[in-house]
């Protein structure tokens, strides 16, 4: 695809909304961005997008998709316990905001929709690796985002829509949400120790997760532009898990701080013991992983440094 081709990303203030912005506007596109704030930080939004604070189940958004090529849809509400305390607005933003979404991308004559699904569909299998057809969704957000995934049939089937569907794994790197109350796992193992404090663990710590950099999924994302990708979804991981000890102590090594955990208890019942991508589809389309955990987590322990050295994080 063309550099210059206009482009725009849904939760662009988001952690990998705002790192695939840096990404696509340094390959030569023109980026746009729809954002609420609700939990995006709009300085995360690099120059050069045209941003625009808007709701993705507003029906203001449609204009700005005009003349737009492909679109990203990575807004969503995520964090898994909050998706359990309120599923009635869980629902709205995952599966009406995703139905606007692409309703706005078919009158607007979009080329094609990347859509964020997400791993958590896999919750209650136990099939490892785990391909693409394995879905088994248990808790509410699961659901939600398979339900934006059946919709996203629907309109490949009744408008020809093209849309693509990436199930994320553990993504991690820089500008990943360390603001939430309890944050991803990797950002609040680093800032515990960072400010010598014991890190929390949920559960027994034998849980094992597959965790995949940010740099690597956007490699993807940039393949999925590609004319012959379509009307397909893939498993994006690392296809290797990692248990949360295994985890706190490569962080532990890196950081040169060692103290002992707090467990506590898991935060879901639903939560999945072994998550593992098989990523065969995706190794197809001329993609693997090439940042390793331990490459990745340096990154990402030297930007979180730099947050507590410009007052981000006390």
């Amino acid at each position: 695809m063309s550099e210059g081709s206009k482009i725009l990303i849904t939760g662009v203030a988001g952690f990998i909304g705002s790192n695939l912005a840096r990404r696509l506007l340094e390959a030569g596109y023109s980026v746009l961005g729809l954002d609420n704030l609700a939990h995006g930080v709009e300085t995360q939004v690099p120059k050069g997008v045209e941003f625009h604070k808007l709701d993705i189940r507003s029906r203001d958004i449609f204009p700005v998709f005009k003349g737009v090529d492909f679109v990203f849809h990575l807004a969503a509400k995520n964090c898994i316990p909050d998706c359990e305390e309120d599923p009635v607005e869980t629902s709205d933003i995952n599966i009406t905001g995703t139905t606007n979404i692409l309703e706005a991308s078919r009158k607007a004559g979009v080329k094609k929709i990347i859509n964020a699904e997400s791993a958590s569909v896999y919750e209650g299998t136990g099939v490892f690796p785990t391909p693409e057809a394995e879905v088994k969704p248990r808790s509410f957000y699961a659901v939600s985002k398979f339900c934006g995934s059946l919709i996203a049939q629907k309109y490949r089937e009744a408008y020809g829509l093209n849309v693509i569907g990436l199930r994320y794994f553990g993504v991690y790197g820089p500008r990943q949400d360390y603001r939430r109350l309890i944050p991803p796992v990797i950002s609040a193992f680093i800032i515990k120790l960072l400010k010598r404090e014991p890190p929390i663990i949920y559960g027994t710590g034998h849980q094992r997760k597959d965790f995949v950099y940010i740099d690597d999924i956007n490699d993807f994302h940039l393949i999925c532009l590609k004319e012959g990708v379509k009307n397909d979804t893939f498993n994006v991981g690392s296809g290797e898990n990692y248990s949360i000890l295994e985890l706190l102590d490569l962080v532990s090594s890196l950081v040169g701080i060692k103290i002992d955990p707090i467990f506590k208890p898991a935060l879901l019942e639903m939560d999945p013991p072994v998550n593992l991508a098989d990523i065969s589809k995706a190794k197809k389309m001329g993609w693997r992983p090439q940042t390793s955990l331990v490459d990745g987590l340096k990154e990402n322990i030297a930007y979180i440094k730099g947050e507590f050295e410009i007052g981000n994080i006390k």
